[in-house]
């Protein structure tokens, strides 16, 4: 099965940021830019961000309250770190790096949801971004990604947000053009 690019590339102990959280005006789920909102301003909260304990071997990270019942984490990158290719299934969600820079490479093509172990991926559905401090971005669902801490001394800091929470994560291997399922997470694989 080959899949190519798509017309628009659109992802522990509780904590409670101290920004509020605003859910879009008709009452309803968390839109995209209302998770991107909640991210910018949780990631400018200087007291929040320096709280997280940061691990020199691997990545460390703190449940947030999200708004209108998102799922939300405050993540901390080592140097050389990452996440893997993965997608949030059917949760669309946003991400913020609040110190450092980040990586995000994903497909710009949309990937059948079932059914399917191995994918070859057409020319042109690589899309590469990096996200210094301050800078972030809004996904839909089944985004395929993967986020990169490439830093050789420096830890990243970001802030994430999801909605429906995570029903699962669906990890990835990939060579070359080849797109491999490997794995199907659930939320209590993590946490």
């Amino acid at each position: 099965m080959s899949v190519s690019p798509s017309a628009s590339p659109t992802g522990s102990p509780s904590a409670s940021p101290s920004v509020s959280s605003s859910v879009s005006s008709t009452g309803s789920a968390p839109t995209q830019a209302d998770l991107f909102d909640f991210v910018r301003r949780t990631a400018a909260d200087t007291e929040l961000i320096a709280s997280l304990p940061l691990d020199p071997e691997g990545r460390t990270w703190v449940r947030l309250d999200g708004p209108g019942g998102s799922e939300a984490w405050l993540i901390g990158w080592p140097p050389g770190t990452g996440t893997g290719w993965h997608d949030h299934a059917d949760s669309v969600g946003a991400f913020l790096t609040a110190s450092g820079e980040l990586k995000e490479n994903s497909l710009a093509a949309g990937l059948p949801t079932d059914g399917w172990k191995t994918l070859e991926l057409s020319d042109g559905v690589d899309r590469h971004r990096r996200l210094p401090a301050g800078q972030g971005r809004a996904f839909g669902r089944h985004h395929v990604h993967e986020v990169l801490n490439e830093s050789s001394d420096r830890h990243a800091i970001s802030v994430h947000a999801y909605h429906p929470p995570l029903p699962q994560i669906r990890r990835y291997s990939r060579s070359g053009p080849i797109l491999r399922l490997e794995q199907v997470e659930r939320p209590e694989d993590w946490q």
